[in-house]
């Protein structure tokens, strides 16, 4: 399998992963910045969240790091919590704008 190939699974398991308070996944949310895909297959991910102090914060990272982990061909997974750039409301997609109504 290609990285490319790997990013797309990536991708599509990143859009099975919700914050609990949210009714949209974290990508679409705009919560993920990074996906880094290594020659061996490890794959390290930056993203932030809605606010700092977010109760689902460590849930939430786990729950990608265990699905991104299930998917064949990836080695491991880190997910690394930034706060620069901080998120806001711009950042997410035009799914997710239309489904919280800010559209």
């Amino acid at each position: 399998m290609t990285k490319f190939e790997i990013e797309e699974k990536i991708v599509a398991m990143l859009k099975t992963v919700y914050d609990p308070e949210i009714p949209v996944n974290v990508y679409d949310l705009g919560l993920i910045y990074k996906i880094d895909v290594t020659d061996d297959f490890n794959v390290s991910i930056d993203m932030t969240l809605t606010a700092p102090n977010c109760p689902a914060a460590d849930f939430i990272m786990e729950d990608i790091r265990q699905k991104i982990e299930s998917i064949e061909g990836v080695a491991s997974a880190t997910i690394n919590l930034v706060f620069e750039p901080e998120w806001d409301k711009d950042m997410m997609s035009e799914e997710a704008k239309l489904e919280l109504g800010f559209l």
